[in-house]
């Protein structure tokens, strides 16, 4: 019995080190430098633990979130079908919704047209990562 025990215990200490592992590598900007482009989206989002609805979402958790989900907002019929199909918010997909928010989800709301430098995006991914859900 406690050789079960031992072998389950170093199963899941090896996972959460990996898992630890992986999502230090899928984040890979830098927050502080992210904290500063964040401004850009501050007028319709807030992220925090006392981060509330504006004219967007609260980003608070939103990696690993399926998209449209943010439970009291007032998601467009596009961002709720996505959702719905499969979307759920990793780096990668929010890199591609950075990049240019209208092609990503075809009828959004999100007015933005998007951040143009790969280096901006990795950072705000990387400053949102620093807010990670309850």
């Amino acid at each position: 019995m406690r050789v079960k025990a031992a072998r389950l215990v170093l199963v899941v200490g090896v996972s959460m080190i990996a898992g630890t592992m992986a999502i230090g590598q899928e984040v890979a900007g830098d927050a502080a430098n992210g904290e500063k482009v964040f401004r850009k989206c501050k007028a319709c989002h807030d992220v925090g633990p006392e981060a509330k609805a504006k004219v967007g979402p609260p980003l608070t958790g939103i990696i690993g979130r399926a998209a449209g989900t943010v439970e009291g907002f007032k998601y467009s019929d596009a961002m709720m079908a996505a959702g719905t199909g499969g979307l759920i918010w990793s780096p990668e997909t929010i890199g591609e919704l950075l990049e240019k928010p209208k092609d990503f989800v075809p009828g959004t709301k999100m007015t933005f047209a998007g951040l143009r430098k790969e280096e901006e995006r990795a950072d705000v991914i990387a400053y949102l990562a620093t807010f990670p859900g309850e």
